[in-house]
């Protein structure tokens, strides 16, 4: 008789499994948790919401702006980023990883845009810092935009100059802004007189902002979906939904749809503080998981050692029996 002894990669495949489920049990006690608690809620990315689109006409008028801001940002976060890790010494790689980041408003390193206001002043646009974050609408994208054209493919080259000449800020304007790209090689035209004025600027709730970073947060959770913000009244008129997605996710779709009629029978949401709460509870939810999943996976290699070694004796007890 012998018995059948799993192979490691079955066994820590079905580990992985479980493991897999538990945080995705966890991302959905911690949305439970914000859906009792916020006039603001996640949903699902499937649902789709009208966002801004770049004016890309107004981007030559801006260029050179958005390149000395991008200038800026990037040595000022090289500077923070090893203010981070010091004793230890901040890598190339670290700096690519920046400056593939900082143009893309999905990545916490671009949340420099969302402060910034395309104002009219004469013939000329002018880029104002606000104090606050701003909701992403046209004028948004459209420094994205302009950031994104600015950088173009030159992320690395950048990254390389900061590494090895570790320049002082007015240094890397000028290496970014006339020498590796022409942003700010000539003035930049006036405007049309005809042009149509952009949004005005309109200042993100601090819960708001702090929900939407704690979103950003649990992107790379597994278990956790692509979310995007929904305020109660949205769910309320049901004004969301994509009616071209795809069938797979029916049911991920109407869970917009879905909470909004739960939400209309009356049911009341405590007023709480979301920086006590909220982001306190989170962290420690992924603390908890962490510990849990280290202890886990210590445990379960343990057992599974002396499993295997005491089902491999009974194996050979066996081939010496027969």
């Amino acid at each position: 008789m012998k018995l059948k002894i799993a192979t490691e990669t079955e066994f820590f495949c079905f580990t992985a499994e479980k493991m897999f489920e538990f945080q995705k049990f966890v991302v959905l006690g911690i949305l439970t948790f914000l859906v009792s608690s916020s006039s603001w809620l996640p949903i699902s990315e499937g649902a789709k919401k009208p966002v801004g689109v770049a004016r890309k006409e107004d981007i030559p008028y801006i260029k050179c702006q958005v390149c000395e801001k991008l200038a800026s940002q990037l040595y000022h976060q090289v500077l923070s980023k090893q203010s981070e890790i010091s004793p230890n010494k901040i890598s190339e790689y670290q700096i690519i990883e920046l400056s593939e980041n900082v143009c893309n408003l999905k990545k916490q390193e671009a949340d420099w845009i969302l402060k910034i206001d395309i104002v009219e002043q004469g013939d000329r646009l002018e880029l104002v810092e606000q104090d606050a974050e701003g909701q992403c609408n046209s004028e948004c994208k459209t420094i994205e935009h302009a950031c994104q054209e600015v950088m173009g493919f030159s992320d690395t080259d950048v990254a390389e100059y900061i590494y090895t000449h570790k320049p002082n800020l007015d240094s890397l304007v000028n290496f970014l802004c006339k020498d590796l790209t022409k942003a700010c090689r000539k003035k930049p035209p006036p405007i049309p007189k005809d042009r149509t004025p952009g949004e005005p600027f309109v200042p993100k709730s601090s819960k708001e902002a702090e929900m939407e970073k704690l979103l950003r947060s649990m992107q790379g959770m597994p278990g956790a979906p692509r979310m995007k913000m929904y305020s109660r009244e949205d769910l309320m008129n049901q004004n969301i939904g994509d009616e071209d997605a795809d069938e797979d996710d029916d049911d991920e779709d109407d869970f917009p749809k879905n909470l909004g009629k739960a939400l209309n029978k009356g049911k009341e949401t405590k007023k709480i503080d979301w920086k006590e709460n909220v982001i306190k509870r989170f962290q420690e939810a992924s603390k908890t998981v962490k510990r849990h999943a280290n202890t886990v996976s210590y445990r379960l290699r343990k057992w599974w050692k002396s499993k295997k070694e005491e089902l491999q004796k009974r194996s050979k007890s066996s081939e010496t029996e027969l």
